[in-house]
């Protein structure tokens, strides 16, 4: 059983900071240099330099920057910026958006979960995770000692009973507000009555939890955790037991899974042809015409169909869209190539995308890191560039299906994890609105 408990979150006095727009961020891993900057300038006591705190000049081992976000955190407690809550409490948090022309709210809550080895209980991870992040991580875990951002968490719950408690609790009640940068309307409220918490604990006494985002976060949690309990000091009641979740029903009306789709660098530029003689044997291939700009009807096939073994492929020497589906041929050369993993895994778009397609039919299996881009419109635009930020051209770009929150439950449930990027959960959570301490 997952546990979860109420903690006494450090929170932004808003007679220090004002607007509480102004200090939050969006998760670290989403931030480029010149949104960080943009951070830095929105105001000076900015989550930004807790959560990604940037190079000075003479910084010599790279590690200062660590440091320095260690020092914001304890001035800013001292100087009444950041306080501890009065009592242990549970974080209702409401974010409300719009996608594709609808509104939609998203509802989940913030506590503390205890930590589990993956693998060994009920918390499952759904992607791969990379070591470099981990190390950045854990040097900020251990010079901060505290959660500054959330993982992501999402439970079955047919009857989105446990999140119904909390409606309930905060009936009439004025939340916390910040909008960002993109538009989206996040809400805070503070949750501390005992019998509410009492009642929420039960509720989510028999759930598993998948890890949505914060993959990195969550292993860098239990690496702190095992730090302290190889020096001996670990015991049952330490905070770092524990890490900072957002829990959001995977039955809740605001639950919108994004596609990411690829621009695929450092392999030769394609042209239509020649694609279709490395893929035709394993792939049904339908030319659907030229310019960028078809990306929008190429995706909008695919997306009708709910199609998993449809993508869609660019290739810019002939500025040609491909149509690819998955025929039997190539059903049974993934299941080949990919027989140390089951057949649900085998069937998600982007295993069938970088497994067979890119890996087996093209050769190109050791790839630098793609340019992921969520909206088919950034795809358009990333095309009509040539080139990423870094000068480099795409040799071929390719619209893919997401993985579903079934998929999640799904391959999860089976001990797997999916390719990287294979889900974007729309809106990301925001960093500031609490932060964990660990000491």
């Amino acid at each position: 059983m997952v546990q979860i408990e109420a903690f006494q979150g450090l929170r932004y006095d808003l007679a220090h900071v004002g607007s509480l727009s102004d200090v939050v961020a969006p998760p670290y891993d989403v931030i480029d240099p010149d949104f960080q900057k943009q951070l830095y300038e929105s105001h000076p006591a900015n989550v930004i330099r807790l959560i990604l705190n940037q190079d000075e000049p003479g910084d010599e081992s790279g590690d200062e920057k660590y440091e320095r976000a260690a020092r914001y955190l304890k001035q800013w407690q001292r100087e009444g910026v950041l306080s501890a809550e009065s009592h242990a409490a549970v974080y209702v948090y409401h974010q409300e958006f719009i996608y594709a022309g609808t509104t939609f709210v998203r509802k989940g809550f913030m506590c503390r979960m205890q930590l589990e080895k993956l693998g060994e209980g009920n918390v499952y991870p759904h992607e791969e995770t990379h070591s470099a992040a981990k190390v950045d991580r854990l040097k900020l875990f251990n010079a901060t000692k505290a959660n500054l951002s959330q993982i992501f968490g999402i439970y079955p719950d047919p009857k989105n009973e446990a999140q119904s408690v909390l409606e309930r609790a905060i009936v009439g009640k004025t939340p916390l507000e910040a909008t960002d940068h993109l538009g989206v309307v996040h809400r805070l409220w503070v949750v501390d009555d005992l019998q509410t918490i009492g009642e929420l604990q039960s509720r989510m006494g028999d759930k598993a939890m998948f890890i949505a985002d914060g993959h990195h976060r969550y292993e860098t949690a239990c690496n702190y955790q095992e730090q302290l309990r190889e020096a001996g000091d670990l015991h049952d009641q330490h905070p770092a037991n524990y890490v900072m979740t957002m829990c959001v029903s995977m039955n809740d009306d605001g639950m919108i899974v994004l596609p990411t789709h690829r621009l695929f660098k450092g392999l030769p530029a394609y042209d239509s042809a020649k694609l279709v003689s490395c893929i035709g044997n394993d792939f049904e291939t339908q030319i659907v015409g030229t310019g960028s700009e078809l990306a929008s009807s190429v995706w909008e096939r695919i997306e009708i169909d709910d199609a998993q073994d449809s993508i869609g492929l660019y290739c810019p020497v002939d500025d040609t869209w491909v149509l690819a589906t998955l025929n039997t041929n190539g059903l049974e050369k993934l299941a080949s190539v990919a027989s140390d993993r089951t057949d649900d895994w085998q069937g998600l778009g982007v295993s069938i995308l970088h497994r067979l397609l890119v890996e087996t039919c093209l050769g190109h299996e050791s790839l630098p890191k793609p340019k992921y881009v969520h909206l088919v419109q950034e795809v358009v635009d990333s095309l009509n560039a040539g080139t990423d930020d870094d000068g480099e051209s795409f040799g071929l770009a390719a619209l893919v299906m997401p993985a579903t929150l079934e998929h999640i439950r799904t391959i999860s449930k089976n001990g797997e994890r999916m390719p990287a990027k294979s889900t974007y959960f729309y809106p990301k959570l925001l960093s500031g609105l609490v932060i964990n301490s660990l000491e």
